[in-house]
């Protein structure tokens, strides 16, 4: 049987840059490493609103990116 364990989070923001002759949203994204793999949901809309407040472009989405180990039990 396999598991999973969780060894790496990152935060990814998209805020608009704009938009193409066809309408779409030009979405220009910003990471941040190292992100504690026990952050709640809540903790990490908390630190998106602290660092929102100090960007210009609006946002447009809120990533988290998790990587996981798999190996053999």
């Amino acid at each position: 049987m396999a598991v999973a364990q969780l060894i790496d989070s990152r935060l990814q923001l998209g805020f608009e840059d704009g938009v193409t002759n066809t309408g779409r949203v030009i979405v220009k994204h910003k990471s941040f490493n190292n992100i504690k793999t026990s952050a709640t949901p809540d903790q990490l809309l908390a630190i998106t609103v602290a660092l929102v407040a100090l960007q210009q472009k609006t946002l447009y989405s809120i990533k988290r990116n998790d990587t996981e180990l798999v190996t053999e039990e």
